[in-house]
Formats: C-alpha cells, structure tokens, sequence
C-alpha cells in the first residue's frame, strides 16, 4: 500500500455496526458512509490486519465489520442447481482453483474449490478460505453491518427472495440501472420489497433520470452515479439533495468521476479525492481502501 499522506495517529473508534440500511441512510449524522467494494479484501495495516485477504469471502466482511466500515459490497450469482453464491465474474477461473462458469457448476462443486487472495488471478496464492453463499453472508452481517448486493445476470428474484426468507429486508441494498426511459424502480417488484438504490445510465439528462427515480411512492435510499465528467455532477447532486437521498460514487481505480481521481490518488492526497467528493455532495463513497477512507474522514477538517 502506497504511503498515507495524513497523519499516523490512532485509529478512530469504530464508526458503529449500523445493520439498518434505513436509519443509516437516512441519517445524517455521518456526512460520508463508507462502502468496501467486494468486502475487505486489502490490508488493513493500521488496525493490524497486514495480509490480503479473497474478495466477496466472509472473512472480508468479518474485516469490514472490525474496521468500522458501513457497508460492504458483494457480488451475486447462482449455480446450476439454484443457490446464490458470492462471485463477480460469470466464471471461477479468476477468484479461485477452479475452472468453468458459475450457472453451469453445482454447490458441491464450487464448495470444494479455494478462493485465492485479494483479486485473485493466475498469481495470487490459494487461500483455505471457500465461495460463500449468500444465505451465509447475511448470516454473517445481520445485525453487525449493511451489505450491498450487487446481483449479477439479472438474478434480483432470487436476490430478494433470500433476503426476505431471511428477513433481512433492512440489512441490504440492491441496485439496477436506471435510465430517463426506466419506470419507477423503487416502486416496482422486487424492488419494492428491498431498500433499492438506481444506477443512473444514459447519454446525457442524469440529473432528470435522478429526479424521476426519486419520484415514486418509495424513495430510493441513494442514487449511484455512473462515470462521468465533473462537470456533469452539480445538478445530479442538486437533485440528490432536494430529493433527500445519498449521492453514491466510486472511487475505485482511476475513479468514476472523471478529473476527481481515484483510490491511487487518495492516498497520497485524500483531500484531494475523497475531500472532493464529499464537498461536491458525494455523501457513499465506494472504495478499495476503506481503512483509509474511514481515517481521513477522522481527520479533522475531512
């Protein structure tokens, strides 16, 4: 991990187990929810937790609970014979020993596979660690953190099924593109049953997508904006605001926001990227650094 460019002092408190999607995001007592994409995965140097450990694994999550993070992001599949397991790629070549898609492997199967640290790939050693369903992540989350699930391949039946079999319906968020021509996803089955957050999407008039999606009889608890030039962002922010709900962006990589930069640049100089974002009404930041993240927001002045 490149060298922090704030100060070294003690870790903050932890930023509390906020399980409730809606108190936390309706609230405002946290100016900025800190999201961790794909669980904790990286290091988390300052509170002692120095090895990598595999994306979407329960033990990145337990991570994220350790280290204060609000939310952590998952990814959601289904093998072939119909459970939902935490996996980003269609395949398991990337995150584990294994080889083939998810759809067309078995529980079994993909139960006796090891997941490989961090990000994975043909490098990255194997872990002892094993594909989680979903029912185990929220297992492992209720009560103790906001999981966002990311369902991959159109699978938000079965998603939302789960989760209100579980009765987690206020544990999680789902989301889903959401375009000027889209209805009112937050009001539409599954996405009435589960707090919904849109992804805006298309050419242009995101700020008027942002304002329908936040027309409907149930809020949305955030909007996600897309990549885009900054320029752009003032009048979705705006439209956040007036509407009352979170402006979620990511900061992953070379970041979303187009002149903002992203998590490379953020630690050398927060302030310059997270600081940036939550003065331009950014109010979830997703990141692969969320240790970082959480520490700059300690500062003060953050």
């Amino acid at each position: 991990m490149a060298a922090l460019a704030f100060a070294s002092a003690a870790p903050a408190a932890p930023r509390g187990a906020r399980a409730s999607v809606g108190a936390m995001f309706a609230g405002r007592t946290t100016p900025v929810l800190v999201v961790a994409h794909r669980a904790c995965h990286n290091p988390a140097p300052h509170h002692g937790m120095a090895e990598e450990l595999p994306e979407n694994s329960l033990a990145g999550i337990e991570r994220c609970i350790a280290i204060g993070v609000d939310m952590a992001e998952v990814d959601v599949r289904r093998t072939r014979d119909g459970y939902m397991v935490l996996m980003h790629d269609d395949t398991v070549d990337r995150t584990t020993d294994g080889h083939g898609k998810v759809a067309d492997l078995s529980l079994a199967q993909i139960r006796v596979l090891h997941l490989r640290a961090n990000e994975g790939g043909a490098d990255a050693p194997n872990t002892d660690l094993r594909v989680p369903t979903l029912e185990e992540a929220l297992a492992t989350s209720k009560g103790r953190i906001a999981l966002n699930l990311d369902v991959q391949a159109g699978l938000y039946a079965e998603t939302v099924a789960v989760v209100r079999g579980l009765k987690q319906e206020d544990g999680v968020v789902v989301k889903q593109a959401a375009g000027i021509g889209s209805p009112l996803l937050a009001d539409t089955p599954p996405f009435d049953r589960v707090p919904f957050m849109p992804v805006l999407s298309g050419p242009d008039d995101l700020d008027a997508v942002a304002v329908r999606q936040s027309a409907g009889v149930r809020r949305p608890v955030a909007i996600e904006l897309p990549r885009l030039p900054a320029a752009s962002l003032p009048p979705i922010a705006e439209a956040a605001k007036r509407a009352g709900v979170r402006l979620w962006a990511n900061s992953l990589w070379d970041g979303f926001i187009k002149g903002m930069g992203g998590d490379v640049d953020a630690l050398r100089d927060p302030a310059a990227v997270w600081g940036r974002m939550g003065r331009a009404g950014i109010t979830a930041i997703q990141t692969d650094e969320p240790e970082a993240l959480i520490r700059y927001l300690a500062t003060p002045g953050s």
